[in-house]
């Protein structure tokens, strides 16, 4: 697994994870992380405001919606408050499935497999193109005849291709039971956020792997044929599951650059 690690060139996980106030990076990841600071002061609120916004989507479905399993594709280094620790926390009975290709994410998987004696916790080591796969070998911890909440933060913009993207997401809700949730986070593009798009530009030409931007309208496309819930698709800092949308959609000032949603499969 150590020659799969690449230490020479920066990585989005880890960053990410410098960003949190996390120990699992290397000097080239704060060296990139804190250019991107400078060209976007911000950024360190949405990596922040990201976790938030799972706990808060977690905890909502966990308590209000009574799902007691979750498939989180794209899980990143664990850091506090991971989807298990959120959901066994509300309901000691939940099971979680994590998913992600990164091998340092797989070299600290175990901060991801601690779980309540009454609930089960697993690690896939897959690419979120491979949903056979992922379907396969997750239906080993869930039981996937019963609602699932689907975690897919800040993990399709990495799929630069829109039709590739969309059918994933697609594809995936369309495995899952009525009942399930999908959640959703994903980098935005707006005018007025020149800044963003500077910091995803010197990533995409310094890091690994690419970004790629959608404006608001796309990152509400993924959400197509499902009940939202609370606000939509919002800024991930706005969202509560008790909100009612916003009267005028879209990005507002202030807003940080990471917007989610979470919506349910009829």
């Amino acid at each position: 697994m150590a020659d799969r690690i690449d230490t020479t060139r920066a990585h989005t996980a880890r960053i990410w994870n410098h960003w949190l106030g996390g120990k699992d990076n290397y000097p080239v990841d704060v060296a990139a992380g804190e250019e991107i600071r400078r060209l976007h002061p911000g950024i360190g609120d949405y990596a922040r405001a990201d976790r938030v916004f799972l706990g808060r989507a977690v905890r909502h479905l966990t308590a209000d919606v009574g799902i007691r399993q979750f498939l989180d594709i794209g899980t990143g280094l664990p850091t506090a408050d991971n989807t298990h620790e959120v959901a066994q926390r509300v309901a000691p009975d939940a099971r979680v499935v994590y998913v992600d290709n990164d091998p340092l994410v797989l070299a600290h998987a175990r901060a991801l497999l601690t779980s309540t004696p009454q609930g089960a916790t697993d690690y896939l080591d897959a690419d979120l193109r491979d949903l056979d796969t992922i379907l396969e070998r997750a239906a080993k911890t869930l039981d996937l005849s019963r609602p699932v909440g689907l975690m897919l933060l800040g993990v399709v913009i990495f799929i630069e291709d829109d039709a590739e993207a969309y059918g994933l997401v697609r594809r995936l809700m369309e495995a899952l039971p009525a009942g399930s949730h999908l959640v959703l986070s994903h980098t935005v593009t707006a005018p007025g956020m020149a800044d963003v798009d500077a910091a995803v530009a010197f990533w995409n030409a310094h890091g690994t792997p690419h970004l790629t931007q959608r404006t608001y309208e796309g990152i509400t496309r993924f959400f197509d044929g499902l009940e939202p819930v609370g606000p939509g698709v919002v800024s991930c800092a706005r969202w509560e599951a008790g909100d009612a949308p916003p009267a005028v959609p879209g990005v507002r000032p202030g807003d940080v650059a990471m917007f989610g949603g979470v919506a349910r499969k009829r």
